[in-house]
């Protein structure tokens, strides 16, 4: 399946209306939408208000409730990034609004699986909670709410996952993705929500003169937007504006050290200095080694990280966490070298499916998904791999990742519809989901997925694309340039950061680290040549002879005994013959 670049389109009146920016902002800001300064307004005043959440005021009510008696308060946390930072904001948050008697669990994946279970309800009770808050997941837990009614056990629901036509028997839920929900922002992350719902908390005890009854200074919630600011771009939401806001924030307080132990602990212990970090950063370096928890071991790690004060204890759990993600990397590189044999295979008898599934009996199901990310990159169609789940029930838990183009969910759910009983759970996102079936039923399911997927998107319409902001002009081709970039905007999904493309003269190549291509390119108008590197990519089908190549890339700054230079993150690259 072929790769194009496709360069993006700036409306010239956005362009015009931005002029208070560079022009090369502008042009960038203007080609993702951004129409006017005041989208570029990263302060907190411009959050939408939290009344505007659905569920709201009950959930708000029955916390003040549960604050007035002191009640028990367990929340029940997702095992990825955006579960463990959402639990921590939960614990942080209402400690501060004054709560005395908080609990956490964090479901184990391999023992448990995902939410709100009846047998999660049956482990929760044993500590006897007055209230359970569930944060990134409970708006499909049916029986589990269920479970914990039957106890005389009340759940408050924080979720932002897609609801199916049944909503669980709670005291409230605030999803924003909930039926009839008003509020604007449908991308809030797990963590965002319970934020979200603290800060309307805090404003409904401020008018009920709590603080002052109870001797409390008020809380400035705004401490918690470093864990916000995480979760949010771990979990891969779409960065609108109200998001932008949230990870803005949080990042700044990053930058200048008033972040939490365990955040500090986790970049000190991948080389990175706080003051120089941005987006990219918090999602490809801090939220996979807290990911690495719940994918191997036990995401308690990881939240315990992420609450402690203690700079010791932070940096103890963070060598931990550091640790576990190199494990995960290496048991990541063997699945994909597995399942590249069985894609080989494949293509020898027949033409890849659309929607592709691949399976193996000894891959691990906490990698799985990371797998299936890997392989829809490198073909540009959905895929879903699967890992036999850790008991003797014969089923095998899947993850999805899917394109553009093709909503997962609901290919899931069409799945479901036309195939009764042949998935035995689900649920997710629109680019990645979640779910469970017999593995006898594997090859059945395959084909069904691959005819459900086909239905909403052609082989043809399968085609890697790497969307580009143009052509840099030769003066923006140097250090200035990638700073300004690096911090112009907090980066993300839907908010893509600038890739850019040009045809350059191949001064020299050579394979680094097995599998990466360090090249030197030169510009017609620049004297020097230009570092770039193209990581897990080589040149062994190039021709002999290649003297000019297309590339496209990010800019980027290569510091080396303390030297700072440009170099070129190649995002695509193709020999002009």
């Amino acid at each position: 399946m072929s790769i194009i670049i496709e360069r993006r389109s700036a409306d010239p009146q956005a362009v015009a209306n931005l002029a208070n920016e560079t022009p090369l902002l502008a042009r960038i800001y203007a080609a993702r939408g951004v129409s006017d300064e005041g989208q570029l307004d990263n302060g907190l005043a411009k959050l939408v208000p939290p009344d505007q959440l659905k569920g709201v005021e009950a959930a708000v009510l029955r916390l003040q409730t549960a604050l007035e008696q002191q009640q028990r308060i367990l929340v029940v946390a997702d095992f990825d990034c955006d579960g463990a930072t959402a639990c921590a904001v939960a614990l942080r948050g209402l400690a501060m609004l004054g709560a005395k008697h908080l609990d956490y669990i964090v479901p184990n994946r391999f023992e448990y699986g995902y939410g709100l279970s009846p047998e999660i309800v049956a482990v929760a009770a044993e500590r006897q909670p007055d209230l359970i808050i569930t944060v990134d997941n409970g708006i499909a837990s049916i029986d589990g709410v269920a479970a914990a009614n039957e106890r005389g056990i009340d759940v408050l629901v924080t979720d932002h996952h897609l609801a199916a036509e049944q909503l669980p028997n709670a005291v409230a839920i605030v999803n924003p993705n909930q039926p009839g929900d008003a509020f604007p922002s449908k991308n809030l992350a797990g963590v965002g929500v319970i934020f979200y719902l603290l800060l309307a908390l805090r404003s409904h005890l401020r008018g009920q003169g709590w603080f002052a009854e109870q001797q409390l200074t008020e809380p400035n919630l705004a401490c918690l937007l470093d864990l916000v600011a995480l979760g949010t771009v771990a979990d891969v939401v779409a960065l609108d504006h109200n998001n932008r806001i949230l990870v803005s924030q949080g990042l700044e307080r990053i930058r200048r050290g008033r972040c939490c132990a365990g955040i500090q602990a986790i970049l000190q212990v991948a080389g990175r200095q706080l003051a120089d970090i941005n987006s990219t950063d918090l999602g490809f370096v801090v939220g996979p080694r807290l990911n690495a928890a719940g994918r191997l071991d036990d995401m308690s790690f990881g939240i315990e990280c992420l609450l402690t004060d203690d700079a010791l204890l932070a940096g103890n759990l963070a060598a931990e966490l550091d640790a576990l993600n190199r494990d995960r990397r290496n048991i990541e590189q063997g699945m994909q070298q597995q399942a590249l044999v069985i894609l080989d295979k494949m293509q020898l008898d027949e033409v890849l499916p659309v929607g592709l599934c691949l399976f193996d009996e000894s891959w691990h199901q906490g990698v799985v998904g990371i797998l299936a990310s890997r392989i829809k990159d490198k073909l540009h169609c959905p895929v879903i791999a699967f890992a036999p789940a850790d008991d003797d029930s014969g089923q095998i838990k899947g993850s999805a990742r899917s394109v553009n183009g093709v909503h997962i969910r609901d290919v899931l759910d069409a799945v479901a519809a036309s195939h009764p009983g042949l998935l035995n759970k689900f649920g997710g996102h629109a680019m990645a989901a979640g779910l469970t079936i017999a593995a006898d039923q594997f090859t059945r399911f395959k084909h069904a997925f691959d005819q459900a997927v086909q239905r909403q998107i052609s082989r043809e319409q399968l085609r890697g694309v790497i969307h580009s902001d143009g052509e840099l002009a030769v003066d923006e081709l140097n250090e200035s340039t990638a700073e300004l970039l690096r911090h112009a905007s907090p980066w993300g999904q839907a908010f893509a950061e600038p890739v850019f493309d040009g045809v350059f003269s191949l001064q020299s190549r050579r394979i680094v680290g097995e599998k990466h291509l360090k090249l030197q390119l030169g510009h017609a108008e620049l004297a020097q040549t230009i570092e770039a590197i193209a990581f897990n990519q080589t040149d062994h089908e190039w021709p002999v002879e290649v003297t000019q190549v297309r590339v496209a890339y990010q800019l980027d700054i290569n510091e080396f005994r303390g030297n700072r230079t440009l170099q070129l993150l190649v995002r695509y690259i193709e020999p002009i013959v």
